[in-house]
């Protein structure tokens, strides 16, 4: 009887051991499974895919530095920049998507990144939304914007506008500054944007500092009202490619990627 109850013992310890095995199996599937949803639009040892904007190359300035997408260039001045050669990856276009990327930048710069682009434009902003990026602190010291916010009415055009701060949908939507936890020109900053027809988020360094829906009432009457009142075809696509932003400043880039939703 004894020999019988030992060997039952050791056949519940054989199948909690068994199982335990499982689990951890199915843990790891389910990870590298997670891990597969990403695909690498830069990983730091190649810029296959990617290319100028309505072009066939990449335009001067970018580059792969210590295995960072690198645009490498003088700090210019808001008034001197009269549009940049911004690039696009060109390999496929997205429409519903999460898109992560890390980024720096030096002191008054500005750069953003764009989706839903089209070709044919004078340049993405016309055409695409953009997440921006911009030294909230120093730009407005270092550049003069009077001219160009006070086109669009503002009390105080010498300042950096809220829709004109890093992680705002540019000209349409503001971030929370509450949320913002922005790290200092020259540290690594991490930004996310989700896009799905039922809402689009924008994220830093793992804090939502906005949310819309887009194409809705609410968009339609910010579009109208504002700086893209002129730009018929702004947004307007549900599709398109991806795009970082030449501004006339130095900016690095790393660890770009995207999953389809």
């Amino acid at each position: 009887m004894f020999k019988f109850l030992k060997l039952a013992i050791l056949l519940l310890i054989i199948a909690a051991c068994k199982d335990q095995s499982n689990k951890k199996e199915e843990t790891a599937t389910t990870h590298k499974e997670k891990q597969s949803e990403w695909t690498y639009l830069f990983d730091g040892t190649s810029l296959e895919g990617w290319r100028g904007y309505n072009m066939d190359s990449l335009p001067p300035g970018w580059t792969i530095k210590d295995s960072v997408l690198t645009f490498d260039t003088e700090l210019g001045l808001e008034q001197n920049y009269t549009g940049g050669k911004d690039i696009i990856y060109g390999a496929e276009e997205f429409d519903n998507f999460e898109l992560y990327l890390e980024w720096r930048i030096p002191k008054g710069a500005n750069s953003g990144v764009f989706y839903h682009v089209k070709e044919g434009y004078d340049g993405p902003p016309s055409v695409a939304p953009e997440y921006q990026i911009i030294d909230d602190k120093n730009y407005a010291d270092i550049h003069d914007l009077v001219g160009y916010n006070s086109q669009f009415g503002a009390e105080h055009p010498e300042l950096l506008q809220d829709w004109q701060k890093t992680g705002a949908d540019y000209a349409m939507h503001v971030a929370d500054e509450s949320q913002k936890q922005l790290n200092p020109v020259g540290e690594w900053n991490s930004s996310k944007i989700v896009f799905t027809p039922e809402k689009v988020e924008h994220w830093l360094n793992g804090k939502k500092l906005l949310e819309f829906v887009p194409w809705s009432e609410e968009w339609n009457a910010k579009k109208t009202s504002g700086k893209w009142d002129n730009a018929p075809d702004y947004a307007k696509y549900k599709t398109g490619y991806i795009a970082l932003q030449d501004h006339a400043s130095p900016i690095w880039f790393r660890n770009i990627k995207i999953k389809k939703l």
